[in-house]
């Protein structure tokens, strides 16, 4: 299956979810026309040492300052106010 039209979406929903898992792309047509593309979604993939330690180099490199969590809230409080004009309890 490489196209499914918008009116058999519904009947061969099954057909497009065996395609999507085999690793196919399939076009979707409305009115003879092709309006968007079904694609398989990527699985994440998990972080390796080489990852965490570039992340951990980039935030070093931002130099953050450390936030206590009352901090944090206190701060989220101030966002939730200004944007909502209410407050945490």
């Amino acid at each position: 299956m490489r196209v499914i039209t918008t009116t058999e979406l519904r009947s061969k929903s099954k057909q497009l979810i065996e395609a999507l898992r085999e690793g196919y792309s399939v076009d979707l047509i409305h009115r003879s026309r092709v309006v968007g593309k079904f694609q398989p979604a990527q699985l994440a993939q998990p972080l390796t040492r080489a990852d965490i330690e570039q992340i951990q180099k980039i935030a070093v490199d931002l130099n953050l300052p450390k936030l206590s969590y009352g901090e944090r809230k206190r701060r989220y409080g101030q966002h939730l106010a200004q944007k909502y004009g209410k407050s945490l309890p």
